[in-house]
């Protein structure tokens, strides 16, 4: 093992997602999911900004202000900055997430994450989104490793059936509280005992 590639939501960051729906919806309660999602997807795709995300979806004034009170409510997950410290010095560390190019990069410079990693791929950034395998091989090209190299860890199954399916080693980081026949962790210090 060579390198450890982790996802954002749900693995660094605590909140996995799920809350940004409901989020709107308190504002704009006649907004359904589907709607909401439509306008997220392509943020995550880079086709839209995050920005003309909130203003397609009906939010007014100083949308920079609303995006941070959203994103102000994430939180890091409890000793990312321990695990990612210690297990930086055996492994290399990339990020691969689905997210708006915007988003991340707040929330990187927030929590000061960028400093352990050694790739990072954004699917805003890229215009290419998990569970794509392109997105994975640019992970791999640019850390110039093989996928047997590599363990991917994410909490949601069809992503990690993506990594395995390239030949990385696979465990799921249980913050959805799924069924999983595979490997699993429900935190940073379970993980680190794994690789360390």
């Amino acid at each position: 093992m060579k390198a450890i590639l982790l996802d954002m939501y749900g693995v660094i960051i605590k909140q996995t997602g799920d809350d940004f729906v409901p989020y709107v919806q308190r504002t704009f309660p006649n907004l359904s999911e589907a709607e909401i999602c439509e306008h997220w997807y392509k943020a995550d795709w880079g086709e839209l900004s995050s920005l003309d995300v909130w203003r397609i979806l009906g939010f007014t004034g100083d949308l920079e202000q609303v995006e941070k009170e959203y994103l102000d409510i994430l939180e890091l997950q409890e000793g990312f900055h321990e695990f990612a410290a210690a297990v930086g010095e055996k492994y290399k560390l990339a990020i691969i997430s689905n997210d708006s190019s915007r988003w991340s990069r707040y929330i990187r410079e927030k929590f000061d994450i960028n400093q352990y990693f050694d790739v990072i791929s954004i699917s805003g950034d890229l215009k290419i989104a998990k569970p794509d395998e392109r997105i994975f091989r640019l992970t791999l090209d640019k850390l110039g490793l093989e996928a047997s190299d590599c363990l991917y860890v994410d909490d949601r199954e069809g992503n990690l059936a993506a990594a395995a399916g390239l030949g990385m080693d696979t465990v799921m980081f249980n913050s959805r509280n799924s069924e999983y026949g595979g490997k699993t962790v429900l935190n940073f210090r379970e993980l680190a005992g794994t690789l360390l």
